[in-house]
């Protein structure tokens, strides 16, 4: 494909590509997609097998039960490898003279794909259920999330701020132990408090403060941020305040939901 060409100081979205690259990016959206398909599965089994109140469970109530496993497992898979690329590997080491905002790698690249293909399903099955698994701020999140890793993954630049927002998935098992202890009847447990004060703190620092960090990174670095092809550098302008006013949101909603819970707690008392 013939690049296209933009201002001086701007490179072609499409200057990453290449054969062997696009085949990998292929091959690991439907293995994201497989994942899903493969941990909904495992998921159903086991908690059939394991848990008895699943099933006197409702069919919507077992797809959400289920749909919540494998969102689990790829949080788990992104979270860790986006804290690898950020913090122990050398990709973004600030003493390498290629610029931060053009430096990729074949993980991240996999990793990116595998998350496309795990949105797009997860995307799919809120639309198929809708509302029951979610509403429309989550089709808008899904959307705005698949948009930004395309972008990142096609022209191989921001991925650092991409890893950033990847690693704020690390929250979502918390979230869906709440939904699954709460489906469970164990509302008033200790595991459903305990776990609702470390959603509270995980939520606090991955999508609120990480955030922040995010926004001062790309403030600090705007000489390269400025770099980006001009659909991805204004996307970075408008889609990450739009998810960190999401997550502020949400995180508004957990600390009055949290505030609810210990104060019920400390009456039973």
């Amino acid at each position: 494909m013939e690049s296209l060409l933009f201002a001086p100081g701007f490179v072609s979205v499409f200057d990453n590509t290449s054969p062997s690259k696009e085949s990998r990016w292929l091959a690991s959206f439907f293995c994201g997609i497989i994942m899903c398909k493969i941990v909904y599965d495992i998921t159903a089994t086991a908690s059939l097998l394991c848990f008895k109140g699943y099933g006197n469970l409702s069919n919507a109530k077992k797809v959400e039960w289920n749909n919540r496993g494998f969102s689990t497992f790829h949080a788990i898979v992104v979270a860790f490898a986006s804290l690898y690329l950020l913090l122990l590997s050398d990709l973004f080491n600030e003493d390498y003279v290629e610029l931060i905002i053009n430096r990729t790698s074949a993980v991240s690249e996999t990793i990116f794909g595998i998350s496309i293909g795990y949105f797009f399903t997860d995307l799919a099955m809120i639309i198929w259920q809708y509302p029951a698994l979610g509403g429309l701020e989550y089709v808008l999140h899904h959307g705005l999330s698949i948009f930004s890793i395309i972008l990142a993954l096609i022209s191989g630049q921001a991925q650092i701020y991409i890893l950033m927002v990847l690693f704020s998935e690390c929250t979502t098992p918390f979230v869906n132990l709440r939904w699954y202890l709460d489906v469970a009847g164990q509302k008033n447990s200790t595991l459903y408090i305990v776990n609702g004060i470390a959603l509270f703190f995980g939520w606090l620092i991955a999508r609120v403060i990480l955030f922040i960090y995010l926004f001062i990174h790309m403030a600090i670095h705007f000489d390269q941020v400025k770099q980006v092809f001009p659909l991805g550098f204004y996307s970075l302008l408008t889609v990450s305040p739009v998810l960190s006013a999401m997550n502020a949101f949400w995180f508004w909603k957990i600390a009055k939901g949290l505030i609810k819970t210990l104060s019920k707690a400390r009456h039973t008392q």
